[in-house]
C-alpha cells in the first residue's frame, strides 16, 4: 500500500467480500460453462478474453452478453431463457475446476477473524455455486453470512445484497466495508452507505481499476486486513 488508508467510521466491525475475481480466479469456469451451453445451441465458442468483459454482473447479464454477439436481438431474446437453463446445467457440472485462489485471499480472511472482523461474502453469483466454490476452497469457516445473486431481489450494483448482509451480521453500513474488483462493488458498497476497497486484480468489465471511485487499492486481501487492522488499533489507542 503507497499510503494509509482512511475510514470514516470509528472502528471497521465488518468486511463484505466479493467472490469471483476478488478471492477466486474463475473465469475459466465460466468460459467452460459457457463454451458447454453455446455447443448445444449451435453457436461459435467463446473465450477467456470476452467473458472476462462480461463477468460480474450475475448469470442473466452474462449469458444475454454472450448472445448479443452470436445472434440478431430478437432471435437473442427467444433463445435466452433455454440457454440460461443449459448454462446453469453446464456450470453445475465444472464449479471449481478450472479457478485458483488469489495470493494472500485465506491469509487476508484469517487476519481478518484474528482481528474480530465479521466476513460475508457478498456475490452475484448463485448461491448454491458460491457456497459449493467456498467450500472446495476451505474458505466457509470464515463467513458468517454469503449472500449469492439469487438471495435478494436485486444483484449488486443495487445496495440490497450489501444492506442484507450487514442486517444478517447484526452491523451498521457504516460501521462495514465492501472489498472488490469491480466498479459493481464499489457502486453497491457506496449506495449502502459503507466504505469501499479495490483489489487491482480480477475483471471490473475491462475497465482499469483506477477508474473505480472508492476509498482505496489494496494489492491483495491480506493489504486489506492490514489496512483495517491499523485503522482499528489506532481508534482504541486514541481513546
Amino acid at each position: 500500500m503507497n499510503s494509509p488508508i482512511t475510514f470514516a467510521a470509528p472502528r471497521i466491525e465488518a468486511a463484505l467480500i466479493d467472490l469471483d475475481g476478488t478471492m477466486v480466479d474463475t473465469a475459466d469456469d465460466f468460459t467452460a460453462g459457457l463454451n458447454g451451453m453455446l455447443a448445444e445451441i449451435d453457436a461459435e465458442e467463446t473465450t477467456r478474453e470476452e467473458v472476462m468483459g462480461y463477468v460480474g454482473k450475475g448469470s442473466e447479464h452474462l449469458i444475454r452478453s454472450v448472445l448479443a454477439p452470436r445472434y440478431a436481438a430478437d432471435e437473442a431474446q427467444s433463445r435466452f431463457e433455454e440457454a440460461l437453463a443449459i448454462y446453469q446445467d453446464e456450470y453445475a457440472k465444472i464449479n471449481g475446476h478450472h479457478t485458483h485462489l488469489y495470493p494472500d485471499v485465506e491469509a487476508g480472511l484469517a487476519a481478518l477473524r484474528e482481528a474480530g472482523v465479521k466476513l460475508a461474502c457478498v456475490t452475484n453469483k448463485p448461491h448454491r455455486f458460491a457456497v459449493e466454490l467456498l467450500a472446495q476452497y476451505g474458505l466457509a469457516r470464515y463467513f458468517e453470512v454469503v449472500i449469492g445473486g439469487d438471495s435478494t431481489s436485486a444483484k449488486k450494483p443495487d445496495p440490497l445484497p450489501m444492506l442484507t448482509a450487514c442486517a444478517q451480521l447484526g452491523v451498521a453500513p457504516r460501521a462495514a466495508v465492501a472489498i472488490g474488483d469491480s466498479e459493481n462493488d464499489a457502486i453497491a458498497g457506496r449506495a449502502a452507505g459503507m466504505a469501499t476497497l479495490t483489489v487491482p486484480y480480477g475483471y471490473n468489465h475491462g475497465q482499469p481499476v483506477q477508474q473505480i471511485q472508492s476509498d482505496g487499492i489494496v494489492g491483495t486481501l491480506l493489504d486489506a486486513a492490514m489496512a483495517i487492522a491499523a485503522h482499528n488499533s489506532s481508534d482504541t489507542s486514541s481513546k
